[in-house]
C-alpha cells in the first residue's frame, strides 16, 4: 500500500523520477531491517527465489556489494592523461551493476524488458545470472564466494582462473560470502514476522 501511495503521490504532483527514486535502506547490515523498511523488496526476493532458485540472502549480498542498494549506481569515470574525462570504466549500471552485454543477454533469454534501476528486475537478473552459472560451471547457487567471482569476472574469466591474479577481488568475494551468511542467519530470525506481515498486504 505504501508503494502504491508513493506512485500516486509522484504522479499527482508531477514529481521527477529522481524525486520518486527509492533511497537506499537505512541499515544495510541487517536484512531484517532492510525488509521491514522495504517490504516490497522482500516480495521481490521471494519472486526471484521461486523463479531461479537462488537464495534471496545471496542475491541481496551481491547487490549490497555492487551498488550499496543505490538504484542509479555507476562505476567511476575513466580519464585520459589523468584529467580528461573519457566515459566510464565499464557500462555497469543500477542495483546489480549489470553491464550492457549481460543485461541484453538477460532480456533476450527471459523476454523481460525490465530496468536496471528497478529493484525487482535487478534481483531477477542476479537470480538468472547465478542460475546460468550453476548450469554452465556447476557452482552451487548457495556458494556466494565462487558465484561472485564468476559474476565479477564473467563465466569465461572464472573458467580461465583470472581471479587468481586478483587478490583484491578474492578478498571482496570473501566479504560477499560473509555478508550472505550474515543475511541468511538474520533472515531466519525474522522470516515468520515477514510472512505474517504479508497477510496484511492488499497485493
Amino acid at each position: 500500500m505504501r508503494f502504491v501511495s508513493r506512485l500516486i503521490l509522484c504522479s499527482g504532483l508531477a514529481i521527477s523520477l529522481a524525486g520518486c527514486a527509492t533511497p537506499p535502506p537505512k541499515d544495510q547490515s541487517n536484512l531484517c531491517s532492510i525488509f521491514r523498511e522495504k517490504p516490497d523488496w522482500y516480495e521481490a526476493g521471494l519472486d526471484m527465489q521461486e523463479e531461479w532458485g537462488t537464495p534471496m540472502h545471496v542475491a541481496m549480498a551481491f547487490i549490497k556489494q555492487e551498488s550499496s542498494f543505490r538504484h542509479d549506481a555507476r562505476p567511476p569515470k575513466d580519464y585520459v592523461l589523468g584529467f580528461i574525462p573519457w566515459g566510464r570504466v565499464s557500462s555497469a549500471y543500477g542495483y546489480a551493476q549489470a553491464q550492457d552485454p549481460a543485461w541484453e543477454d538477460y532480456q533476450k533469454a527471459t523476454g523481460n524488458g525490465g530496468s536496471r534501476t528497478d529493484f525487482a528486475d535487478s534481483m531477477m537478473f542476479v537470480g538468472w545470472y547465478t542460475s546460468e552459472t550453476q548450469q554452465q560451471l556447476g557452482i552451487s547457487k548457495w556458494d556466494a564466494y565462487n558465484q561472485y567471482l564468476a559474476y565479477h569476472d564473467g563465466r569465461g574469466g572464472y573458467s580461465r582462473g583470472t581471479y587468481r591474479t586478483k587478490p583484491t577481488l578474492m578478498k571482496i568475494s570473501r566479504k560477499v560470502e560473509q555478508q550472505a551468511k550474515d543475511y541468511g542467519w538474520q533472515l531466519k530470525q525474522c522470516r515468520q514476522e515477514l510472512e505474517d506481515n504479508r497477510s496484511w498486504w492488499p497485493f
